[in-house]
């Protein structure tokens, strides 16, 4: 009797186990949906709101007003970052909270910027799902800047549109 008790007891635990390690939240997956039913086909990195250097560097002489968002630690804006001043640091682990979410513009394009890009891609997809449309993504971050921007790119004049 005793080990039937702690058979079934056993078995009940496990199964609440497997229930609070499996579960998740429903209405967060269907808000996610929602955000990637778009990522697709061709089209999925304009979806994703990805900006490959060279647009974010024609942009930028083209005089279009972006904010850049370099989600780097301090450590690492501390020897090279974007120079404009309208750009902010705010380290990705900070970037969530209220006096920061506050300060980033909801009526400019707003690029998200790290070393690689996996960071910007994780905080520039949450900032999008959390309702910054205006968001983008610099992909491959400040590496694949670096080896597109040189000596030429940095002297070519924007063609007028």
């Amino acid at each position: 009797m005793i080990k039937q008790i702690l058979i079934f007891t056993i078995s009940g635990i496990s199964i609440l186990f497997t229930t609070l390690v499996w579960s998740y939240d429903t209405k967060l997956a269907e808000s996610y949906a929602e955000l990637f039913s778009e990522v697709k086909g061709k089209n999925s990195g304009k979806a994703m709101h990805f900006v490959i250097p060279h647009n974010f560097i024609k942009d930028i002489k083209a005089g279009k007003e972006i904010v850049v968002i370099d989600v780097r630690t301090p450590s690492e804006t501390e020897l090279f970052s974007m120079t404009s001043e309208k750009n902010l640091k705010i380290p990705a682990n900070e970037i969530f909270k209220p006096e920061n979410l506050a300060r980033i513009p909801t009526d400019k394009q707003v690029m998200v910027i790290c070393k690689s890009g996996a960071r910007a891609t994780a905080i520039g997809t949450a900032l999008r799902h959390i309702g910054f449309d205006n968001v983008h993504i610099l992909k491959g971050g400040f590496q694949d800047l670096s080896s597109y921007y040189g000596a030429r790119q940095a002297n070519q004049k924007p063609k007028q549109w």
